[in-house]
């Protein structure tokens, strides 16, 4: 829920921020789409003039919702786009082979180090720590007697002087073992000679410490021939010749190089971090890594209840084919469900695992073909909400933002901010510095009093649920969301009339509601014929706001007509107007 909570910096005012938004993001589109608004077949009497100019404001808003001029395509992107995502996937497969996108354990990670500055500072060391091995090791004299017959030249002076020269400048014999071993030799048969034990033992040591395995030495001193210590050396090295196979990594369900899916998810990564290859790369690592950390695959077949379903949904589709997703914060007005949910650590973990995998079985449902639909839309109502006073919540979300910005990148076409409290300008400038330039571009806000109008630019009616002014809702209903709806603005203290026809013998049925109603509503039915009776179907009277969210009805007739609602706005406020109306047969 972290991408939730956002609003930009200049929509602190409910109605002014609309506008900006919107003439922002229509500067952006091509400006050539037409509406997509469906509309019922119906010949209202008044709506003639009015419908025209609420489909003219929808056409702007509709294209700012639109995306589509990033295409996911790989041969229409532009050359430097193309010339990224190449580099990109040469990145992706060099690491693949490397296996780099599966680091070792952080404890094998510290291992390494310790053992390469043993082996550096050995010979820096040695002449201090042989003082207290030699009081421990007596067999290391009878191995140097071994080796005096193989070399009998002794030099009694020189010894002393290169010990000396040995504990000033321990680097310059570390890079000849061959040549240290031969010259300590000698040094220890004449420093046995002038009874100087303990040294020569000292020198016999760090001559053997330098081999981290004990084999090795055995080997030596019964070999005692450096030619075949190396060719020994250079067989297991023959043996290790074939490397391993790539690595095999997936996101969602995808491979990261397997086809043109794989592109669309890679182009969302370097979309994020504005086509920079190595900035994107990382990014991409770092999301494998976290998924692999955080058992994303594994999540998805956990149980973790459903106290949360009525907090967060999927329902229905933007006027683009994006699925909607309703993020309901009122509903931690629950005492109890916050507590269940943010009361500790352990809580708001299980909370953040449970959004996580709302998301993943969400993602999991997207069209990652190059032309099909890979982003949603966000609708974020803050009705009720608690405050930003709330630390518990605060910190959830804050930990959710950075986890969903940093591994969901570009999966919202659109975050929809609905009943936008007063309080939401201060929240947002706490958060807004985490959020990128893009992700705030899609932000839209509106206050209670427009949150409707402002729904019916994205979402069509009939897909909205009716709890937030639309048609849509559960259980068996006479229409569905292919039942396209229509909407009319009614200006203050007009009357508006719509009409709906009728054949010979048939049934019609209609449904219709506005926003907040508190206006006058009637519906009755006109014969063709001249010499025919007006039938009232719905008495005239009194809609106020609680009283019902939608009015269905029906009228079965056997001789052609039209039905007449009139719906009298008598206030002083614009009203949205909202209906369909469909005719069936006797047999139906």
């Amino acid at each position: 829920m972290a991408e939730e909570t956002q609003k930009p910096e200049a929509a602190a005012p409910p109605a002014p921020a609309e506008e900006v938004v919107v003439e922002k993001e229509s500067e952006q589109e091509a400006a050539s789409e037409k509406p997509t608004d469906a509309v019922v077949e119906d010949k209202p009497a008044e709506a003639v003039e009015e419908e025209p100019k609420v489909e003219a404001k929808d056409t702007k808003v509709t294209e700012s919702a639109s995306f589509k001029e990033e295409t996911n395509i790989a041969g229409e992107l532009p050359d430097p786009q193309k010339k990224a995502l190449d580099e990109l996937k040469q990145l992706i497969q060099e690491a693949l082979n490397k296996h780099e996108f599966t680091p070792p354990p952080a404890k094998d990670k510290d291992k390494p180090a310790p053992e390469e500055k043993k082996e550096e500072d050995q010979p820096a060391t040695s002449a201090a720590e042989t003082e207290v091995k030699v009081e421990t090791e007596a067999p290391a004299p009878v191995e140097v007697k071994e080796e005096e017959k193989a070399d009998p030249p002794i030099e009694a002076p020189a010894p002393v002087e290169v010990r000396e020269e040995e504990k000033a400048d321990p680097p310059v014999e570390a890079p000849a073992p061959e040549t240290v071993m031969e010259t300590e030799v000698v040094e220890k048969v004449s420093a046995a000679d002038d009874d100087g034990a303990k040294t020569v033992e000292a020198i016999e040591e760090s001559v053997v410490a330098p081999p981290p395995a004990e084999k090795p030495e055995e080997e030596a001193s019964s070999s005692l021939k450096p030619d075949e210590v190396a060719q020994s050396e250079e067989k297991p090295e023959e043996a290790e010749v074939p490397p391993p196979p790539p690595q095999e990594v997936s996101i969602w369900g995808i491979p990261l190089l397997a086809d043109e899916r794989s592109d669309v998810i890679l182009l969302k990564f370097l979309r994020a971090r504005d086509f920079k290859v190595k900035d994107a790369f990382t990014m991409i690592k770092n999301t494998v890594i976290w998924r692999k950390e955080f058992g994303v695959d594994g999540l998805l077949d956990e149980e973790l209840g459903n106290e949360l379903e009525k907090v967060v949904f999927m329902h229905g589709f933007d006027k683009e084919g994006h699925p909607v997703c309703y993020n309901v914060y009122g509903e931690f007005q629950n005492k109890e469900l916050y507590q269940n949910t943010f009361a500790d650590e352990e809580k708001r973990s299980k909370f953040l695992r449970w959004r996580i995998q709302f998301l993943e079985k969400s993602i999991r449902k997207l069209d990652f073909s190059p032309n099909g639909i890979s982003t949603i839309v966000q609708v974020n109502d803050l009705k009720n909400s608690p405050g930003p006073g709330k630390r518990e919540l605060r910190q959830a979300t804050n930990q959710a933002l950075h986890l969903l910005q940093d591994n969901y990148p570009e999966f919202v076409a659109k975050q929809v901010f609905i009943n936008v409290p007063w309080w939401y300008l201060a929240f947002n400038m706490m958060i807004s510095p985490f959020l990128t330039q893009r992700t705030k571009s899609k932000f839209v806000c509106a206050s209670p009093a427009k949150s409707s109008d402002i729904l019916f630019r994205y979402i069509a009616p009939e897909q909205v649920p009716v709890q937030y002014g639309g048609l849509s809702r559960d259980g068996e209903q006479e229409f569905t969301v292919a039942d396209a709806a229509t909407e009319v603005t009614i200006k203050p203290a007009t009357k508006h009339s719509v009409e709906f026809p009728v054949t010979e013998k048939s049934t019609v049925v209609w449904e219709v509601r506005v926003v907040g109603w508190d206006v006058n509503y009637g519906a009755e039915f006109v014969p063709t014929a001249e010499d025919g009776y007006t039938v009232i179907v719905s008495k005239t009277r009194k809609v106020g706001p609680a009283d019902e969210t939608v009015i269905s009805n029906s009228f079965k007739t056997g001789e052609p007509g039209k039905i007449v609602l009139t719906i009298d706005n008598q206030t002083t406020k614009k009203k949205k107007l909202v209906y369909r109306s469909k005719a069936k047969s006797y047999s139906e």
